[in-house]
């Protein structure tokens, strides 16, 4: 470890003064020889050195959603050519240089930390052995000696030796417990981070290689860091800890608000976005518009909580728009009326439909009450006299007694009715009754 620290003295230097700049502040408030000046010292560095990764993790988030986007196309072109190697890397390559992606982008927070985690290892191993490296002078590294973070020296390790841990005045039981605490914080912390990348922001309808390479990396990775966590000093595991602790709210704050398409987080995020577009009418901050936009632009080819966040506009009579803004639409959800019925967006009462009965209603009938078109008997009621000329008329029209009726043609408009009781149509003769 300490010859990889060598490599990345050029930078041990600026470390250093910054380290220095922000002990000059916090001492002045809790003390030059406390842990609290140092620790937040280190905890400080920690943060400026992050915020001007920012970029950087913008680029990493990008590259990772491009390569979860590309695991269909790269399987595809593994298994046509899982014979020839050679053409299968010239595939994969003309693959990244035609989509504009870089699979290393996914490191490069990592990487770029990695000369300031080595320069502030050089420094503080420096402070441990008495030696003075970079912006810190004799008076700095007597004064860094003497502070302790809850009772462990700022330079001291898991495995440090009694009499170096004397040396320093304290013990060694109290360095051996605070840096085992931080050490299972430190891969506790780096475990939840991987796993919650794995739950919630992962593309969960195409199953790739890359998922479960990402799933090893969630138990590889705090192993790693509870190996190499020993030969760590006390300043190095604030740092690393304080890292940890800053990316993993980093990405809690980027699956909340700008989740991978296809993944939980993205459907409780959709939710949430409907919840409040339908509450003011509207895309209030620019994110959600660019949410929207990727959206509206997907067309046939969204996802189903997509779908299902389009449908949500729709009947609550809004229409998402390409730009990303969210408008009321034409054919907006009917409103109630003060007086309860339905008003249409023209302003015309809608027509309502008719309360269906059930059998027993419709079967009921007030008492007394009849229906002409059904009963089969004859009204009581006296008929109204006919004039004497039209009854002549009728009796002259009748056919004498005996005499046959005329036969009616088929097809005629003159075809009797079934007597009730009887089946329409020609009847059936009846068969002779055997005896």
């Amino acid at each position: 470890m300490d010859t990889i620290a060598s490599l990345f003295s050029f930078i041990t230097w600026p470390v250093s003064w910054v380290i220095v700049q922000f002990h000059t502040v916090y001492g002045a408030i809790f003390g030059p020889d406390t842990g609290w000046a140092w620790g937040l010292s280190i905890v400080s560095l920690v943060i400026l050195i992050r915020i001007c990764l920012i970029p950087l993790f913008v680029k990493q988030i990008k590259a990772t959603r491009g390569m979860q986007t590309l695991q269909p196309e790269m399987k595809k072109i593994q298994e046509r050519y899982k014979n020839d190697k050679q053409r299968q890397s010239e595939e994969m390559m003309k693959l990244y240089k035609e989509t504009g992606t870089n699979p290393l982008s996914s490191c490069l927070p990592i990487l770029a930390q990695s000369p300031f985690f080595f320069a502030l290892y050089h420094v503080l191993n420096g402070i441990a052995s008495g030696d003075t490296i970079g912006a810190v002078n004799q008076d700095l590294l007597e004064s860094a000696q003497k502070a302790h973070i809850f009772g462990a020296p700022l330079a001291s390790k898991f495995f440090s030796s009694e009499s170096d841990v004397a040396a320093l005045s304290a013990s060694l039981t109290d360095v051996r417990v605070v840096t085992a605490i931080m050490i299972v914080l430190m891969s506790a912390s780096q475990f939840f981070t991987q796993r919650q990348l794995m739950t919630k922001n992962v593309d969960t309808t195409v199953k790739t290689p890359f998922m479960q390479q990402q799933k090893m990396l969630m138990y590889v990775f705090p192993v790693m860091f509870a190996v190499f966590g020993v030969n760590f000093p006390v300043g190095v595991l604030v740092y690393w800890l304080t890292t940890n602790v800053w990316t993993m709210g980093q990405q809690m704050y980027v699956i909340r608000n700008n989740p991978t398409p296809g993944s939980k987080a993205q459907a409780s995020y959709l939710e949430r976005l409907h919840k409040s577009v339908t509450e003011h009418g509207k895309t209030r901050r620019r994110g959600e518009k660019a949410i929207v936009k990727a959206i509206v632009a997907k067309g046939r080819d969204r996802n189903e909580a997509e779908r299902k966040f389009i449908n949500g506009l729709n009947k609550a009579g809004l229409a998402a728009q390409a730009d990303g803004n969210v408008v009321k639409s034409d054919t907006a959800v009917a409103a109630q009326s003060a007086d309860g019925s339905t008003v249409t967006p023209a302003g015309q009462p809608k027509r309502q439909q008719p309360k269906r009965q059930s059998k027993s209603q419709r079967q009921a009938k007030p008492a007394g009450e009849t229906d002409s078109k059904t009963s089969l008997t004859k009204s009581d009621e006296p008929q109204d006299a006919e004039p004497a000329d039209k009854q002549d008329a009728k009796q002259q029209d009748k056919p004498a007694a005996g005499a046959k009726k005329p036969a009616q043609k088929s097809g005629s408009g003159g075809r009797s009715k079934a007597q009730s009781g009887q089946r329409k149509g020609p009847q059936r003769p009846k068969s002779p009754s055997k005896k």
